[in-house]
């Protein structure tokens, strides 16, 4: 083979070797995108499959609170039995004692079925007799002998009765040409319309029955009374105003108490094009474990700023849930910060289930049966069943969650990782309420002083403005605080309107809820 064929020969193969280095070249890149693209797809499966998860578990949420129990008792008869230790028993704890008000006692119906009727009810009779003709026999014609009556008794119903209450003041001509008359008596609103009864009875009914005002107008005029709702609610704003000296007193009160509770809530306020959110703040204390004062704060913003403010230079126990301004607080030790057990297992119930779900919810359920035995018992008892049963389920709590948080497999924003962190979150506090023998488990007290508010929005839908909801906050107060110390609203505000105005401003907790009971029990005692 001459020279030049062996040439090109050698440059066929030069050129046959460089196409194949740059496909294999080419081959590389492939592959490594493909690698890349693999592991693109395994990144997207797997958040997928978070996102799967996730869903599901929102689902299985979603479907308890439609379908599923919405108690959270999580433990059966036998466990009860279970957490008895020598020396106690687990009895109902003894209710706060409150002193009733003469003729509103209440009566315990018998049964079910049973209907209670005070004894001075009064009775309309009806007489149903047979015709003249009906009482003479058709055989001897002889008339029918009367031998008795069958009664039939109904509870009957006809609409609030009204009445005009005309105050007569005889004038008379002193010898100089004056004349002279007795003075009126003192009243809430003067030159108003409205007897102190019927200011009350308004306010009850807006208030306790979350009735707004233009239904109470629409319900006057079906018995012929005719007041404008803005009528109405000019003498609501004026009782407010006049009656806000008590809720200052009821807020000293409550800020000099050992044990106070808590929490906040939305509440629409008007403006314009819409309604804007506004809060309400609720503060319960007083003595003992279920105390009989409450009062509301309204306020235009949840700002730390507004609590910081209530709760200036309190001391006591505090019970909330974990709103970040209370934890603040709680940080700066300003007070002995208790908080909410009854959140705590909230967060658990609404996670994912599980069995781990399971064993947190029964043994947050053991603290509140040990609770319900201590608070049955004397205050050092209850401290002795904290000590020695109560702390140790908190500590076993605290390393379940500490465990379980190393679980790789709970996804980032699942509700079980929310409740895992919500709860120790709240370590350093978790056992504060076993130090004080007048502390609480839960902040159950503000949340029950929550519910009047949530019934009464979705009734009046929103605050008429700023000024409003001051006099709102004023008014739930007092017949909140009415309700707490089982006395009779709408008789306590018909009494204080009319002795509010000429009453010793340095004694007004005389006139607060329960002070005022124990005064009206005392008058009534022969």
């Amino acid at each position: 083979m001459n020279a030049q064929a062996l040439l090109k020969k050698n440059t066929h193969l030069l050129r046959e070797n460089i196409d194949l280095h740059n496909r294999l070249g080419s081959l590389e890149t492939e592959n490594h995108a493909l690698k890349s693209n693999t592991s693109h797809l395994e990144t997207e499966k797997q958040s997928l499959a978070s996102q799967l998860l996730a869903a599901n578990a929102q689902l299985e949420w979603l479907k308890r609170q439609i379908f599923g129990k919405r108690s959270e008792k999580v433990i059966s008869k036998e466990d009860q039995e279970q957490l008895l230790f020598e020396g106690f028993t687990l009895e109902e704890p003894q209710k706060q004692k409150t002193t009733p008000v003469k003729g509103h006692t209440r009566k315990k119906n018998k049964g079910k079925d049973s209907i209670t009727l005070p004894a001075d009810l009064p009775i309309k009779k009806q007489v149903i007799d047979l015709s003249e003709e009906e009482k003479v026999c058709p055989q001897t014609k002889k008339p029918l002998e009367k031998i008795g009556e069958e009664i039939t008794s109904k509870l009957a119903y006809k609409p609030g009765s009204y009445y005009i209450k005309q105050i007569i003041r005889p004038k008379y001509a002193t010898p100089e040409g004056s004349i002279k008359t007795a003075p009126l008596p003192e009243s809430l609103l003067d030159r108003c319309q409205a007897d102190e009864s019927l200011l009350a009875h308004i306010i009850v009914q807006k208030y306790v029955d979350h009735i707004p005002l233009y239904r109470t107008s629409e319900i006057l005029r079906r018995g012929d009374i005719w007041i404008s709702r803005q009528t109405l609610c000019k003498w609501v704003m004026r009782c407010g105003k006049a009656l806000k000296p008590i809720v200052e007193e009821l807020q000293k009160q409550i800020l000099q108490s050992k044990n106070i509770f808590v929490d906040e809530t939305p509440i629409p306020l008007q403006a314009k094009g819409k309604t804007h959110q506004a809060y309400m703040w609720v503060i319960a204390g007083g003595k003992g474990s279920d105390p009989p004062y409450r009062t509301y704060h309204f306020r235009l913003t949840r700002k730390h700023e507004h609590a910081e403010k209530l709760l200036k230079n309190y001391q006591g126990t505090f019970h909330s849930d974990k709103y970040g301004c209370y934890e603040k607080l709680a940080k700066e030790k300003r007070f002995t910060w208790c908080p909410c057990y009854s959140h705590i297992r909230r967060k658990f119930f609404e996670a994912e289930g599980g069995e781990f779900r399971e064993k947190i919810l029964r043994k947050i359920r053991y603290l509140f049966l040990y609770e319900r035995v201590a608070w049955a018992r004397s205050p050092e008892e209850r401290l002795k069943i904290r000590l020695e049963k109560e702390t140790v389920l908190i500590d076993e709590l605290i390393q379940m969650a500490q465990e379980k948080l190393k679980d790789y497999r709970i996804l980032p924003k699942s509700k079980l990782r929310e409740a895992l962190g919500y709860f120790l979150g709240l370590t350093p506090y978790l056992k504060n309420y076993t130090k004080h023998a007048e502390a609480r488990l839960d902040n159950n007290v503000a949340e029950r002083a929550i519910r009047p508010l949530a019934l009464g929005r979705k009734n009046y839908l929103f605050i008429g403005s700023e000024e409003g909801g001051e006099v709102a906050a004023i008014l739930y107060s007092l017949v909140q605080s009415c309700k707490a110390a089982g006395v009779n609203p709408q008789k306590y505000l018909e009494d204080v309107m009319k002795r509010l105005m000429s009453h010793n401003s340095q004694k007004l907790q005389e006139l607060l809820p329960d002070q005022w009971a124990n005064a009206q029990a005392s008058l009534d005692t022969p």
